[in-house]
């Protein structure tokens, strides 16, 4: 079972790092609660498969057709850390300022139905409030169809 809950934006999520593939995930933390591919292969072309996990509080997205890898995560575990921080402890502007102390400028925020996002484009992250409480949080990488990290 996982035991690190470490946010690494564009390198993963504790002991798994982006690019791992659906087999070497279930070995590391075990099968899913609920699984579901939710290819789009005819408009798209891409394919992508969602993993739950409800005890570690994450959801995995893999996707890339000849080899499908970790591409990203969504968690809303009370553990996870950002840069030592304890993530879900953080307001807006904690979250704002740490990346931006670690080197990402290219920021986002919008409110949609109530919930305010803050991204991150060029970490690939995505922050979700609901007030001045942060819900979950979001982070990936760009996968190719051959599940290579691009």
């Amino acid at each position: 079972m996982m035991k690190d809950f470490t946010i690494e934006p564009l390198k993963g999520y504790g002991e798994i790092p982006f690019g791992m593939t659906i087999d070497e995930t279930v070995k590391l933390i075990g099968m899913p609660d609920f699984y579901e591919e939710l290819s789009d292969m005819e408009e798209t072309g891409n394919r992508s498969i969602y993993y739950e996990y409800e005890e570690l509080q994450t959801n995995i997205y893999f996707e890339g057709i000849t080899k499908s890898v970790a591409a990203c995560f969504e968690t809303e575990n009370e553990a996870a850390t950002l840069y030592g921080k304890k993530v879900f402890d953080l307001k807006k502007d904690e979250v704002v300022n740490l990346m931006k102390a670690n080197g990402y400028k290219d920021m986002e925020e919008e409110t949609e139905d109530g919930e305010l996002r803050i991204s991150f484009e060029d970490a690939l992250i995505d922050f979700f409030f609901d007030g001045e409480q942060m819900t979950a949080v979001s982070w990936g990488v760009l996968v190719d169809e051959q599940g290579d990290i691009i």
